[in-house]
């Protein structure tokens, strides 16, 4: 076992947290970590919301859609791969062997998933205080990043505004309507779906995207839409 990850009193969470379901198609007796993945993020909304209010909001005095935008970054499929693979959990999932033949432990939602797991896991092993630091050591140094960009950084605190609220306030202000989001089941193995996302306004199409999760696919949707609309 990693180093990286923390120690659980235990293991049996942890060894769950592990676990995708692919796994049990081969193996009877065992619990995937779908449920840990979903307390887990709810562990993680809470704790990344909280870094960013007493760092940002009080010290930076940034406005509450600079800080949801730099929410939405930090807790992205992409970021919390990147995440899962700095603390080696890849080497470490429990996967079937068609998702191990599908390059499952590579796999960003798969790696977000199992992460979002096991940030669950030990809340449940420990105590929100013992997770809190754990998380503020990931996160804080990558929103310090975007928030104090290098000069070499693209990414600049005037553009934390969110893809999808950002087209809204343009449907709004230009139709008085809501843009309507519509996403398909997915397409693929469980492990690896891919979902695609449309967004319409007044019924007219004005965007499609793909991604790992439906809101993933939707960003991506209005991503499109604010470059055919000229704001991007």
């Amino acid at each position: 076992m990693t180093k990286k990850l923390p120690e659980f009193k235990n293991p049996e969470l942890l060894k769950q947290a592990l676990t995708h379901r692919s796994f049990l198609n081969e193996n009877s007796g065992e619990e995937d970590n779908e449920s840990l993945e979903f307390l887990g993020d709810a562990v993680l909304g809470f704790l990344v919301g909280e870094l960013l209010y007493r760092r940002y909001k009080e010290e930076y005095d940034l406005k509450p859609k600079e800080l949801t935008r730099l929410r939405s970054l930090l807790v992205d499929e992409k970021q919390l791969a990147k995440f899962a693979t700095q603390l080696e959990i890849g080497e470490l999932m429990r996967l079937g062997r068609g998702a191990e033949k599908d390059g499952g432990r590579q796999n960003p939602a798969l790696l977000s998933d199992t992460f979002e797991a096991i940030i669950g896991a030990f809340f449940l092993d420990s105590t929100l205080t013992k997770v809190r630091p754990f998380v503020k050591k990931l996160f804080q140094p990558v929103a310090d990043e975007i928030i104090f960009p290098d000069s070499e950084s693209d990414v600049q605190t005037n553009d934390l505004v969110d893809t999808k609220g950002k087209f809204q306030q343009w449907a709004l202000a230009k139709f008085g309507e809501n843009p309507k989001y519509e996403s398909n089941n997915g397409e693929g193995p469980d492990h690896a779906k891919i979902f695609t996302a449309e967004v319409r306004v007044k019924g007219k199409l004005y965007g499609v995207g793909k991604g790992h999760r439906k809101q993933e696919a939707e960003k991506r949707a209005a991503e499109k839409a604010l470059r055919k609309v000229g704001l991007i």
